[in-house]
């Protein structure tokens, strides 16, 4: 008995020792004291099993004494397995900044370090225009009309856009633009998101672009010219970077300046020719002015001794001779303005380059960097102020959609897919809204940009199938009434550009986050790169005491012993205390996959991908959790947040279930299953009740359903119908509308009404006369039921209205 209580001592002091990551000293005390009592009051055996023990962790864990042997060994070891990382990865890793993504990686997340991004909200004057221009813009925009009829924006938008200075968000007011935070540029886009054709016109200008280049690369000169021009509409920019042979791998250009001299009005002036070919670039056909990207050579050592230069950007003008654009691509369900842009023979002078002749070869670093921030902003965005429209949509049309006598909002099957499309988009609100809150507090958040970018464009597309779904035969016949439906086939434009999720998912979430955020991995590739021994070794065993530290936490916290602390209120802190579990569990995994696969795991991207997923899903778990903390909760939201967080932490531990049964080494698998799930999955799928309470919220008029639809164009005050505005107006009496429905149906299945009374308005006719309801209920529900029926109405043409050639039309039935 006195040896199993001395086995269990020594058993927890470890594991107390290790979760807090103290050191080779206080296991080293553990071990010994517990091996000499056992020697000396139980077993012998113990005893010097443990002492034995004390012995090992004293030569490995003691720097005096494994600096003469483990070290030197361990450092050439390291040298031979670890990946090498190439050029283009080095400035990946080194754009951008680590914040709470960083903390994750630990396996003790400190919520303060995500607390301390204190959010100061809009200013006036991002509120003011937030609330009124942007409405106006949406109120502009019909999608049949502008994907159908003109495929472009109406003049009339186009001047407004110019005038109110969209364009400019990004440019200081210094130059006459805006000057928006990050969080006012990411509410304006999702408002604007009522249209896909207007938010993506508005949004690449201020994403990547001249514009963000000029800002943080360009010249004086460059950006006295460019960027008041640029913010007031003058000028229309794109940028050109990928091509036919260069898309997601964008290192890969195989476009060319080539260094030379060219007589210009008798003057001899030193520039480039250039020869590219690029093609998806949005806003070519009417930009006034051309970003470019391209690999820069100097044969004859005009600039300097080397001959290749590198990923050098430039600006060029639309008119400069030999380059072809104006033509347009046709991106699947919205007509954006994209195509491609062509050019053999063009000669520009040096001073075209972003930045000067000091930024050549600066391309790539100065490409990855602006992305860091606009792939956080714009699609995710986009993506979220989707969400918040359809949502809107769906809630209302499911509410006033009939079938069987109910709203179809009352059957299970559409409240389930209501409820999954709520939670996605209260998700997206609350990651874009926060990590757009990083930037403004001065983070260049690289990893989140490709997670939210990745994980919020894939949610759209759920999102916008759930919504089709519900609103069936209405959403599937396209015409001036179907606000959905050219959305919807527009989708893959957003899973496709800025990184396609398949290569941001598998190669880059966890493959930059794994060397990235790792509190140690960079340190240790440095040290190698030094050659310097000592770096390594801290980094090495400091290294070793997290795997020690996240093994002990994942285990302890998976048996729900020894629960971290966490600032937050009874709703939020289990899925708080979750995400720690979780983020051992993940940390641990990580440093597995990465000791047993080494550099081959670049190459298994299937496992790469499962531990981004990871990933994804607790930062996003805790986007919500702060949204919730800090923010103004209204009834019902509570099931949403349940539900929300329910599912992104079931994911995750779908993921490291699946990594398992993926990971090729079986023996570590099983002990990693151990450690990480002791008691198997923890977290439950979210329960029927929470979709039945959502559902329910999100399709009346409640508290729940006006906070996400915030910063949605609301007010029936525009050129074109809002059709949000009309499903709202009918829901603030729907309550009234229910009541009547209930008294005229049981009179109609009693008898009570003609049998031919078929629709709704003819039963409203005949409770009338039968004095069943009253003059004013009579006149309510006709001028109810007219609206609704309105708004379940759908289009219908001339036999050859989509036929451009009406010499091919085929007159069937001509006679």
């Amino acid at each position: 008995m006195l040896t199993l209580i001395l086995l269990i001592v020594a058993a927890v002091g470890l594991l107390a020792v290790m979760r807090r990551e103290s050191g080779a000293l206080p296991a080293l005390a553990v071990l010994a004291i517990t091996g000499l009592a056992s020697l000396l009051v139980a077993s012998s055996l113990l005893g010097i099993l443990l002492l034995l023990g004390a012995i090992a962790v004293a030569v490995a864990g003691l720097p005096a004494l494994r600096g003469k042997w483990l070290t030197p060994r361990l450092f050439a070891l390291f040298k031979t397995v670890s990946p090498r990382v190439s050029d283009t990865e080095r400035t990946a890793l080194e754009a951008g900044s680590v914040a709470w993504d960083g903390e994750l990686f630990t396996g003790k997340p400190d919520w303060q370090v995500l607390l301390a991004f204190k959010d100061e909200g809009l200013s006036d004057e991002e509120r003011t225009f937030l609330d009124n221009q942007c409405s106006v813009a949406a109120g502009m925009c019909n999608a049949w009309d502008i994907a159908k009829e003109r495929a472009d924006l109406p003049q009339e938008l186009w001047d407004h856009l110019k005038q109110e200075r969209y364009f400019g968000m990004i440019i200081p007011k210094a130059y006459g633009g805006l000057g928006f935070s990050a969080k006012a540029q990411s509410l304006v886009l999702q408002k604007l998101s009522i249209n896909e054709t207007l938010m993506v016109t508005v949004g690449v200008p201020n994403s990547l672009g001249p514009g963000e280049l000029l800002l943080k690369y360009g010249t004086e000169e460059q950006k006295d010219h460019y960027l008041p021009r640029l913010a007031d509409g003058r000028e229309i920019p794109c940028f050109g970077l990928t091509g036919p042979r260069a898309g997601s791998d964008a290192t890969a250009i195989p476009d060319t300046g080539v260094v030379c001299k060219q007589v210009i009005d008798d003057k001899e002036v030193l520039g480039v020719r250039l020869n590219f070919e690029k093609r998806w670039i949005t806003l070519a056909p009417i930009a006034t002015v051309v970003g470019l990207a391209f690999r820069l050579f100097d044969p004859e050592h005009l600039l300097g001794d080397e001959e290749d230069r590198g990923i050098t950007l430039a600006l060029i003008p639309r008119d400069t001779a030999g380059m072809e654009i104006g033509r347009r691509h046709h991106p699947i369900g919205s007509p954006f303005l994209n195509g491609p842009i062509k050019g053999k023979d063009v000669f520009v002078p040096l001073d075209t380059i972003i930045g000067g002749t000091e930024m050549i070869g600066q391309g790539w670093r100065m490409l990855v960097e602006c992305l860091s921030i606009g792939r956080c902003i714009t699609l995710p965005s986009g993506a979220t102020g989707t969400a918040r429209y359809a949502i809107g949509w769906s809630g209302g049309f499911a509410r006033i959609r009939r079938q069987f006598n109910v709203p179809v909002a009352e059957m299970e099957g559409v409240q389930e897919p209501l409820a999954r499309m709520t939670a996605l988009g209260y998700i997206a609100q609350a990651a874009v809204y926060q990590t757009a809150n990083t930037i403004d507090r001065g983070e260049k958040p690289a990893v989140p940009s490709a997670i939210l970018k990745s994980q919020l464009t894939e949610f759209q597309r759920v999102v916008l199938s759930d919504a089709m779904d519900i609103h069936g035969g209405k959403a599937v016949t396209l015409g001036p009434r179907n606000y959905l439906g050219i959305g919807y086939s527009a989708n893959p434009v957003a899973i496709t550009v800025e990184g396609a999720n398949i290569m941001t998912r598998n190669l880059m979430i966890f493959g930059q986050g794994a060397i990235r955020c790792h509190p140690y991995v960079l340190d240790e590739l440095a040290a190698k790169d030094a050659d310097d021994i000592q770096a390594f070794d801290k980094a090495f065993f400091n290294h070793a005491g997290l795997i020690f530290g996240n093994a002990a936490r994942a285990f302890t916290q998976g048996l729900g012993i020894g629960k971290p602390a966490v600032p937050f209120d009874a709703v939020a802190a289990p899925y708080a205390r979750e995400i720690a579990r979780l983020s051992a569990g993940f940390g641990l995994c990580a440093d597995a996959a990465m000791a047993s696969l080494g550099s081959t795991l670049k190459q298994r991207e299937m496992l790469s991908a499962r531990l981004g997923d990871v990933l994804s899903n607790l930062y996003l778990a805790s986007m919500v959790i702060k949204q919730w903390h800090e923010g103004d909760q209204v009834e019902d939201e509570a099931a949403l947040m349940h539900y929300s967080c329910q599912l992104l932490l079931g994911r995750a531990e779908q993921a490291l279930d699946e990594l398992f049964d993926n990971l090729p080494n079986r023996a570590l698998v099983a002990v990693l299953r151990v450690l990480v799930m002791p008691r198997g999955k923890r977290v439950k799928r979210p329960h029927d009740d929470l979709a039945r309470t959502i559902a329910q919220a999100v399709s009346r008029d409640t508290a729940l359903r006006e906070k996400l639809l915030r910063e949605t164009w609301e007010a029936d005050d525009g050129s074109q119908p809002n059709f949000l505005a009309q499903y709202n107006a009918l829901l603030t009496t729907q309550e009234r509308a229910e009541a009547l429905y209930r008294t005229v149906n049981k009179a109609y299945a009693r008898g009570g009404l003609p049998a031919e009374a078929l629709h709704p308005e003819q039963r409203v006719e005949e409770a009338a006369k039968a004095g069943l309801i009253g003059e004013e209920d009579a006149t309510f529900m006709r001028e109810r039921e007219a609206r609704v029926l309105e708004l379940l109405t759908v289009d219908d043409f001339e036999y050859d209205a989509f036929v451009i050639d009406k010499a091919k039309v085929l007159r069937h039935n001509a006679a």
